[in-house]
């Protein structure tokens, strides 16, 4: 069952100004975990950050759960953001808060901010919190402050928060650019487990071509904002990661 579908999108940030995206359409299906790779550039940050309206296409069709998005009121985006969980390449954490807190923000679409300012959680989402923590193996940090944490532990933090949100789509904006090689197998491992485990789908923007390789049962291949390749990872070669990265060195 297609869960996303993306049509001729396209999208410039000036009137005047080229082109980001041109024209890319794709499907992520419900147990996807899809790839977007590409050099630097290309296009895949920008693709990402469209399917939850983060950036404005120019035009073209972005429909997620049977919801066309660019045509979403404000209170029917919000609710389709709660539907998207994310998972961010910076962590996007609350230092000052507890491992604890920063996971239950999963939450804030639900509870609305003045219940998460007063930690008014209910017992279920405590407890769900706990049961996520306990799965990315964090049990013993609960009361830590996120500063206090390794970027990989920081990382698993965020898997927990995106998860928290009992998400239909996890999107992941390049997850392991600031984690070293054996943390970044660890975590795609560890998204790539509790996704299929939840039966959650992941769109995932990544700079690593082996990592994709691994991890990934699709890939979508972006140069200069065009669609390069567009399969089942079993079916992409050298060649066609040479035709992808023509302009980078891999």
């Amino acid at each position: 069952m297609v869960i996303l579908k993306v049509r001729d999108l396209k999208v410039r940030y000036s009137s005047g100004g080229p082109e980001i995206l041109k024209g890319i359409s794709f499907d992520v299906e419900s147990d996807d975990f899809f790839a977007i790779i590409g050099p630097s550039g290309a296009g895949k940050s920008t693709l990402i950050r469209c399917i939850n309206h983060l950036v404005e296409p120019s035009s073209g069709e972005i429909v997620f759960d049977d919801r066309p998005v660019m045509q979403l009121n404000g209170r029917q985006m919000r609710a389709l953001r709660r539907d998207i969980g994310m998972i961010f390449q910076e962590f996007n954490l609350i230092d000052r808060m507890s491992v604890m807190d920063n996971v239950l923000s999963g939450r804030l679409g639900y509870t609305g901010t003045i219940r998460s300012i007063v930690r008014s959680f209910s017992r279920e989402d405590i407890d769900r919190a706990l049961e996520l923590l306990e799965r990315v193996g964090l049990t013993d940090h609960i009361d830590k402050r996120a500063d206090e944490l390794s970027g990989g532990q920081r990382q698993r933090v965020g898997i927990a928060r995106a998860l928290m949100q009992e998400p239909k789509l996890l999107l992941l904006d390049e997850p392991t650019s600031a984690l070293d090689p054996k943390i970044s197998r660890e975590i795609m491992g560890l998204i790539k487990g509790m996704a299929r485990e939840l039966n959650v789908p992941c769109l995932c923007n990544i700079h690593d071509v082996n990592l994709a390789m691994a991890f990934c049962n699709k890939i979508l291949g972006l140069q200069d904002g065009e669609v390069m390749f567009n399969g089942p990872t079993e079916q992409m070669n050298q060649d066609k990661l040479n035709e992808i990265y023509a302009m980078e060195v891999l």
